[in-house]
C-alpha cells in the first residue's frame, strides 16, 4: 500500500505536529508570555521548521529516499561521519518524544481524576503510575503490528479538528458558571491585559520558547516514513509544507482567542463577585465585576494556573479530553515507531558495530523488535521524570540538532557543487539553508546552553569516531564531492604560486612495479616524503598491448587500494609501454599536474646486471640520463640483500610453505627494516660533490621523522691532508648556516690514495666479459663489434679513466672502514658523461662503489640548489 500526498504526509504531519502542547500547554505560554510574545514564539519557531521544510523538500527530491527518514535524509547526503551522529540522536529524540506525549496523556487523565477525587497516591506518583501502564499497552500495539495504524491517523485527525473546533465554539459562549474560574468571553479589557508578558517563577521568553517548540517539531512524520509514499519527490515538499502554514495559523488563532478571553489568575470561587465599589482594583477582571485579588498567594484557575484552561473553555469538555488523548497517543505511537525504524536503518548501516544487534528484523515486515524494547526503557526512563516542562527541553535540543544538521546538508550539498545534487523541488536557498542551520544552533544555546554544549560534544564525538574508524561504505556524500572540489581549487591556486628555493620539497618518481613488490624502497622513500613531498609509484607494464590494457585498469584500483591501506600518502602511475626506457620517459613528462610533479627520480640498484642481457643494463642506465636531461634528480638505492621480493609475495614470512633458503629470508627480512624504528645510529652523508644540496637534504629530512628522530647525521668530505682543519671548519660553518644539525664531520685526507692490489684486481676480473679488448682484433672486426654491442668497454677509455675507476674502488674501501656500521649512507652518485663511458663500465663503477655495505642512498640532485642560507 503506497499512500498519497494528503494521506501519507499531511495527515501524518498535523498529527506530529498538533500534539501535546496545543490543548495542555498553548494557554500557559499566552498567560506567561503574552499574546504579542505567543505569536513571536509560534513565528520563531515556524521560521525554524519552515526553512527546515525547504531543506527536507530539498534532499527528499534529490534521488530515492529509502526507509530511516531523516537518518537517510542525512547519511546519503552528508556521509556516514555527520549521518551516524544524527541517527543516534534522531532516534533517542524520538524515544523520548514518546515520554513526552505520554506524560502529557497521563497529566490529562491525573487532571480527571482529580476533579473526581479518585487520586491513587499523589499527582506525580500518579502520572509514574498511569505513564508506565499506557507505554507498555503501546509497546504491544506497536509490536503487534502497523497496518492500522494509517486507517486510524484519518479518525485520530477528525477527532482533533472537532476537538479544535469544539474549543472555538465553546469561546463564544461565555457562561455565568465559568466566569469565577476565569473565563469571560471575548473582552477587550482582556486582550490589553494580556498582550505583554508577565513571566512568573522563574519562567523567560526563551524557557517558554524550549516548552513550545516539540509543538512544531513534527514535519519529518512525512519525511520519516517516505519509504511507503506512492510519489515522495512531490508528497514530501507539498504535505509537509501545508501542513506547517496550517498548524500555525491554528496555534496563531487559537494563542490570540485564548488570550482575548481568559484572565491570568483566577480563584474559581463564585462569592468573589464585587458588591461594592472597589477603588484600588484595576485588573481587567475587576472591570468585569470580579475581585480575584486574593490570588496574589496561590490560585488554581486562569492562564497561569490551569493546564486544563482549554476544556473549560469548550463547549463540551470531555471532548477536548478526547482531542487530547487522540493527539498524545497518535503522536506517541507513532515516535514508538519511528525511533527503532531508524534505529535499525543505522545499525544496518554498520557505522557503529557495536550496535550490530540491533539491526536484526523479525517477521515478514522485517520489525526492529530489539529496538522496541530499547525505545521502550529509554521511554520509561523519561516518563519517570513526570513533569512535561522538564522533558520537552531536553527534546528541543535533540530536534533542533537534526533540523540543524538537516539545513546543513543541503547547504553543504549545494556549496560542493556535485554534479549529482539536482533536486527536482526548487524552492531552495543555500544561504537559507545555512541561516536556518545557524539559527537552530543558536536556539539550542539559548534554550539551555549546558544542553546544547553537550549535544555538540555528542556529535563532534560520534563524528570523529566515524572518522576515525572509516566505514567500508560509499554512498556519494557531499563530504567526498567537497574534498574533491577543494583539491582542485588549491591545486589550481598553487599552479600560480613561483618556485622558490625555501620551499623546495623532493618530489619523488620511484620506479617500484607493482608498489608492493619493493616494500624497503617504497618505505625508505615515504621516510622522507611523507607530509613533506609528492611521492608516485611509477610501474611500467611491458608486453601485448590488449594483455596489458587490461592489466592497468585492474591494477590502478587494488594499487592505490592497497598504498592507502599501508598509510602511505603516495599517487600510483602505470603506463603501458614497449620497454622500461620508454615507460620513464612517459612518467617523467607526465606524471603529476601542475606544481604538483615530481623532480627527482628514485630506482633501486639494478642486482642482477651481470647475469641479464646487456641490452637492458643499456636501457636501465639510459633512464638516468633521460632524467638528467628533464631536469630531474637521480636517486639509486641499493641493499646489499636486494629489494624486489614479489617472487616471495604469496608466502607470508610467517608461515611459509616450504622453508625459504637463508638469501630468501634475508631478503624478506631486510624488506621490513624501514618500517621498524631505527634506533640511536647513524646516518652517514658522503657529501663528495656539490649537486645543489640534495645529497644534504634527504638524510635531514629523515631525522625529522618519528621512527628516524634518535639518529645523528655524520658528514663525510674530501680534502687535502694539509688543511683538514680548515676544512672541517670551513664545513661546520657551512652547515649551521643551513641550520643542519649533525653531529661529526670527518675529512678524508686519503680519498685519492691508490686502492688495494686485491680490490683493483677483482674489479677487473668483474669486467673482463663486457670489455671489447680492440688493440688485439682487426679494425674492421672491432668496429663491427663496437656498432653491434655498444655497451661493451673499450681499452681506449678504460685507460682515459683509470683514475676515475681507482676512484670508486677507493671509496668503496673508505666507506668500509667508516661506515660499515651505519644505518643508511647517503653518498653523491657518480655521473658519467653521455656516449662517453660505456654502460658496462658505468655499472661496474656503481658496482664497486657501493658492494656489501648498509643500506646505500646514491643521491644526484640536477644542480638546481636546494638549501638556502635564508
Amino acid at each position: 500500500v503506497k499512500f498519497g500526498w494528503i494521506k501519507g504526509v499531511l495527515v501524518r504531519c498535523m498529527l506530529n505536529i498538533w500534539g501535546v502542547m496545543l490543548f495542555i500547554r498553548l494557554s500557559w505560554i499566552v498567560g506567561q508570555a503574552g499574546i504579542g510574545l505567543s505569536v513571536l514564539v509560534i513565528g520563531m519557531a515556524t521560521v525554524v521548521t519552515t526553512i527546515t521544510g525547504l531543506s527536507t523538500s530539498a534532499i527528499a527530491t534529490n534521488g530515492f529516499v529509502r526507509g530511516g527518514g531523516a537518518y537517510y535524509l542525512i547519511s546519503r547526503s552528508l556521509g556516514p561521519e555527520f549521518g551516524g551522529a544524527i541517527g543516534l540522536i534522531f532516534a533517542f529524540a524520538n524515544a523520548v518524544a514518546v515520554a513526552m506525549y505520554v506524560v502529557g496523556f497521563a497529566e490529562t487523565v491525573v487532571e480527571l481524576l482529580k476533579e473526581n477525587g479518585t487520586l491513587m497516591v499523589d499527582e506525580m506518583n500518579d502520572i509514574r503510575i498511569i505513564g508506565a501502564i499506557t507505554v507498555v499497552i503501546l509497546l504491544g500495539i506497536s509490536v503487534a503490528g502497523m497496518e492500522w495504524e494509517a486507517k486510524a491517523q484519518i479518525v485520530l485527525l477528525v477527532i482533533l479538528i472537532i476537538a479544535i473546533g469544539d474549543f472555538v465554539i465553546g469561546t463564544f459562549i461565555p457562561l455565568d458558571s465559568k466566569k469565577p474560574k476565569g473565563f469571560f468571553g471575548y473582552k477587550a479589557e482582556i486582550f490589553t491585559e494580556n498582550f505583554g508578558p508577565d513571566f512568573r517563577h522563574g519562567e523567560t521568553f526563551f524557557s517558554v520558547f524550549a516548552i513550545f517548540f516539540p509543538a512544531a517539531t513534527g514535519i519529518l512524520a512525512g519525511a520519516n516514513i517516505s519509504g511507503d509514499l506512492a510519489d515522495p519527490q512531490s508528497a514530501i515538499p507539498k504535505g509537509t509544507l501545508l501542513a506547517i502554514l496550517i498548524t500555525t495559523l491554528v496555534y496563531v488563532g487559537i494563542a490570540v482567542s485564548v488570550g482575548s478571553c481568559v484572565v491570568r489568575d483566577a480563584t474559581g470561587n463564585v462569592n468573589n463577585t464585587i458588591v461594592t465599589e472597589l477603588t484600588n482594583c484595576t485588573t481587567a477582571a475587576c472591570k468585569l465585576n470580579y475581585d480575584f485579588s486574593s490570588c496574589q498567594t496561590e490560585c488554581h484557575y486562569g492562564l497561569m494556573n490551569n493546564f486544563q484552561v482549554m476544556s473549560m473553555v469548550s463547549g463540551f469538555a470531555p471532548l477536548i479530553s478526547a482531542g487530547i488523548f487522540s493527539a498524545t497517543l497518535s503522536s506517541a505511537l507513532a515516535s514508538l515507531v519511528s525511533a527503532p525504524k531508524i534505529f535499525q536503518a543505522l545499525c544496518k548501516d554498520n557505522i557503529y558495530p557495536g550496535f550490530q544487534m540491533f539491526a536484526k528484523g523479525y517477521g515478514k515486515n522485517n520489525e526492529p523488535l530489539r529496538g522496541y524494547l530499547l525505545t521502550f526503557l529509554i521511554a520509561l526512563g523519561f516518563i519517570l521524570i513526570a513533569e512535561l516542562n522538564v522533558i520537552a527541553p531536553i527534546i528541543s535540543n535533540f530536534f533542533l540538532a537534526s533540523y540543524a544538521l538537516i539545513n546543513f546538508s543541503v547547504f553543504h550539498a549545494s556549496l560542493a557543487k556535485s554534479p549529482g545534487w539536482r533536486p527536482a523541488f526548487k524552492y531552495y536557498n543555500m544561504w537559507i539553508s545555512l541561516v536556518g542551520a545557524i539559527l537552530c544552533c543558536i536556539v539550542m544555546f539559548v534554550i539551555n546552553w549546558w544542553a546544547a554544549l553537550l549535544t555538540y560534544v555528542i556529535v563532534l564525538g560520534l563524528y570523529i569516531y566515524v572518522t576515525y574508524k572509516k566505514p567500508d561504505v560509499n554512498w556519494g556524500s557531499s563530504t567526498q564531492a567537497l574534498t574533491y572540489l577543494n583539491a582542485l581549487q588549491h591545486s589550481i591556486r598553487l599552479s600560480g604560486v613561483e618556485d622558490h628555493v625555501k620551499n623546495f620539497r623532493p618530489q619523488c618518481l620511484i620506479m617500484t612495479g607493482a608498489p608492493n613488490a619493493r616494500p624497503a624502497l617504497l618505505h625508505l622513500v615515504h621516510a622522507f616524503t611523507k607530509n613533506v613531498g609528492l611521492m608516485i609509484c611509477g610501474h611500467v607494464h611491458m608486453g601485448p598491448r590488449r594483455q596489458a590494457m587490461k592489466e592497468l585498469s585492474t591494477d590502478l584500483a587494488k594499487y592505490q587500494r592497497w598504498l592507502i591501506k599501508n598509510k602511505m600518502k603516495a599517487f600510483y602511475a602505470p603506463v603501458h609501454a614497449e620497454d622500461l626506457r620508454d615507460g620513464g620517459q612517459y612518467l617523467m613528462q607526465a606524471a603529476g599536474l601542475g606544481r604538483m610533479r615530481p623532480n627527482t627520480l628514485v630506482v633501486g640498484f639494478k642486482k642482477n646486471w651481470r647475469q641479464g642481457d646487456m641490452r637492458d643494463v643499456e636501457t636501465y642506465i639510459n633512464l638516468f640520463h633521460d632524467a638528467f636531461d628533464v631536469q630531474y634528480g637521480v636517486v639509486v638505492i641499493r641493499l646489499k640483500e636486494g629489494l624486489d621480493i614479489s617472487h616471495l609475495q604469496g608466502q607470508d614470512s610467517k608461515t611459509p610453505s616450504s622453508p625459504l633458503n637463508l638469501a630468501d629470508q634475508r631478503l624478506l627480512d631486510a624488506s621490513t627494516q624501514f618500517q621498524k624504528k631505527q634506533g640511536k645510529s647513524n646516518i652517514d652523508v658522503w657529501w663528495l660533490f656539490d649537486d645543489g644540496g640534495l645529497t644534504l637534504l634527504i638524510p635531514y629530512l629523515l631525522t625529522t621523522k618519528k621512527k628516524w628522530k634518535d639518529c645523528k647525521i655524520r658528514v663525510f668530505i674530501g680534502g687535502k691532508i694539509n688543511r683538514i682543519d680548515h676544512d672541517r671548519r670551513a664545513m661546520a660553518t657551512l652547515l649551521s648556516k643551513f641550520r643542519i644539525d649533525f653531529s661529526d664531520i670527518m675529512v678524508l685526507g686519503d680519498i685519492n690514495t691508490k686502492p688495494k692490489k686485491e680490490n683493483i684486481a677483482a674489479f677487473e676480473e668483474m669486467i673482463e666479459p663486457f670489455r671489447l679488448h680492440e688493440d688485439d682484433k682487426e679494425q674492421e672486426v672491432a668496429d663491427k663489434m663496437k656498432e653491434d654491442e655498444p655497451w661493451r668497454i673499450t681499452d681506449n677509455e678504460l685507460e682515459l679513466y683509470k683514475t676515475k675507476t681507482y676512484r670508486q674502488i677507493r671509496l668503496n674501501e673508505l666507506l668500509k672502514e667508516h661506515s660499515s656500521t651505519a644505518n643508511i649512507i647517503v653518498m653523491s652518485l657518480p655521473v658519467a658523461r653521455k656516449g662517453a663511458v660505456s654502460s658496462a663500465l658505468y655499472m661496474a663503477w656503481l658496482e664497486a662503489l657501493s658492494k656489501d655495505l648498509p643500506p646505500i642512498l646514491l643521491v644526484r640532485g640536477n644542480h638546481q640548489s636546494v638549501l638556502t642560507f635564508y
